[in-house]
């Protein structure tokens, strides 16, 4: 896996760091809350989508696929948190309560046990490969 430099590595623990925040404030009903959320989740998946696999091992580059797939999931989390603010899509009220209304917590729970899943499985795949060298 390719490595981060300091500054990267800085700004993906500060993503990760406001996304965690910007989760907490919204249970606590801040405004600013979300916003908060979908910059830390803009910071944590563009740094992690700089670290790149340059290897042949496919069960790693599987994993690193579904690792992207949970940091758009992270994104999306963020949109439906800003959607849950108000209706801002114009939905109708029946389908905004059923499709859009507190969604966020299911999308980010699903991207965080996809992320929990792949970093771990991605790690020991790495240790096992660098074993063989």
């Amino acid at each position: 896996m390719k490595t981060l430099s300091k500054l990267q590595t800085a700004i993906f623990l500060v993503g990760a760091v406001l996304m965690a925040v910007g989760a907490g404030l919204y249970v606590l009903k801040i405004s600013a809350a979300s916003y908060i959320y979908c910059l830390g989740a803009l910071a944590f998946a563009s740094m992690q989508l700089l670290q790149r696999y340059e290897g042949s091992n496919f069960t790693i580059r599987r994993l690193r696929r579904i690792m992207i797939f949970s940091d758009v999931l992270f994104l999306i989390a963020g949109v439906l948190m800003l959607a849950n603010q108000g209706n801002f899509f114009n939905l109708d009220q029946w389908i905004y309560v059923k499709y859009v209304r507190n969604n966020w917590v299911v999308t980010l729970l699903v991207a965080a046990i996809l992320q929990l899943y792949t970093t771990h499985r991605i790690d020991s795949e790495l240790t096992k490969e660098a074993k063989k060298l």
